[in-house]
């Protein structure tokens, strides 16, 4: 009997070949699952741990529990096949940068020193920036800057995970960058630059587009199997600006970006979350290759997706992240069978959740997902 491993199924994944199995992804598993499988606390995907942690400047602690943590989950896991190898075993600050000054407003709420306020949620155990500095922006803000080299020791942890897996599974790392759709000064200001500066967003977009193309060399890493790149441009019900404005000012950045990568890897992956079907042509034109976070509670029905585009684009996805943290184990089961008796045909599909195993999802419900799947793996017919 020959053997096949995750790389090999999800090789012939991309290629729209007929693989030995369906292959399993999960993006990300957050650190209350990722603890329970543990059996110990651990700052893999604790982004409120590790950002406390840093800021009290444990940068040691965090990286040696990303390093050792993100290895012994995903060899817990033998059945995930897609590693996104820059989640669990995160890049981190150098190891000599000096701690961030940070004036603690209350419990939750810090302000830094150029006046951006972070505020953490024990809740959705998330850190978010809820306000901004207050200033306008030009084109001007946007040209003549130097790059610099990033520090090795960035890559401390993720490059610990990449050489462990390194040939089991398949492994997709970071890009030097894909900021091709700026929001200067936060979502509201941003937005509004789109429709009263585009001139401004432009000048934005050129400068991130020259600096990911710097950082690529750096960040697309050695032993990894292709690249994932992330923009979240619409929300549950539509792009955030009109397609046709997205086409004018995005799409042209998309296709650089993607074509520079390319130059290291020949497969990109994108993650793109909420109703993004009015896109989809123009991330197919752009030269994505697999499509990531498919949002069902947007529209975004894996069945359609596949019978409109599954000739041309590679679908991951089809289990409710909102039936992960609120359903039950029977209605994830019903879920993973859906999406195979939708997708499981002639190729291009990865079974995942529908952005990643968040914080909150019930344990019970992730053992469910991984259970069906396994039932149903070589159940390629749909």
């Amino acid at each position: 009997m020959i053997t096949v491993n995750s790389k090999q199924v999800v090789d012939e994944v991309l290629c729209h070949g007929n693989p030995s199995y369906i292959p399993l992804g999960t993006y990300a598993i957050d650190c209350d699952i990722a603890e329970r499988i543990l059996g110990h606390k651990t700052y893999v995907r604790d982004k409120v741990g590790t950002w406390l942690a840093l800021q009290a400047g444990r940068r040691d602690e965090v990286v040696q529990s990303l390093k050792e943590d993100s290895v012994e989950l995903f060899r817990k896991l033998p059945c995930i096949d897609v590693i996104i190898a820059f989640k669990e075993a995160a890049l981190l600050p150098p190891v000599n940068a000096p701690v961030p000054v940070m004036n603690k407003l209350n419990d939750t709420t810090w302000q830094a020193e150029d006046g951006t306020v972070y505020q953490i949620s024990y809740e959705s155990n998330d850190v978010t920036i809820v306000a901004y500095p207050q200033r306008e922006y030009s084109p001007e803000d946007f040209a003549g800057r130097d790059f610099s080299a990033p520090d090795e020791s960035v890559y401390e942890a993720y490059d610990y995970l990449t050489a462990a897996m390194r040939g089991d599974r398949f492994l997709v790392g970071c890009a030097g960058g894909f900021e091709v759709m700026p929001m200067p000064g936060g979502m509201e200001n941003g937005l509004a630059l789109y429709l009263l500066e585009p001139g401004t967003i432009q000048a934005a977009i050129q400068q991130n587009v020259a600096h990911g193309r710097f950082l690529d060399r750096y960040y697309i890493r050695k032993g990894i199997d292709q690249v994932f790149v992330e923009m979240d441009p619409a929300t549950t019900r539509a792009p955030l600006i009109s397609p046709e404005l997205f086409r004018q000012l995005c799409l042209p950045a998309m296709k650089e970006r993607i074509e520079h990568i390319k130059r290291f890897r020949d497969r990109v992956f994108l993650h793109s979350c909420g109703n993004t079907l009015s896109l989809m042509d123009m991330f197919i034109e752009a030269g994505v290759d697999c499509n990531q976070s498919l949002q069902t509670g947007a529209g975004m029905d894996i069945g359609v997706l596949k019978e409109r585009y599954g000739d041309k684009m590679v679908y991951w996805g089809g289990v409710s992240v909102e039936k992960l943290i609120v359903g039950t184990p029977e209605d994830v089961r019903q879920d993973v069978r859906d999406a195979f008796g939708k997708a499981a045909h002639d190729g291009g599909f990865i079974l995942g959740p529908s952005h990643s195993i968040a914080y909150g999802t019930k344990y019970d419900n992730f053992m469910a997902m991984i259970d069906e799947h396994d039932k149903l793996k070589y159940k390629i017919g749909g």
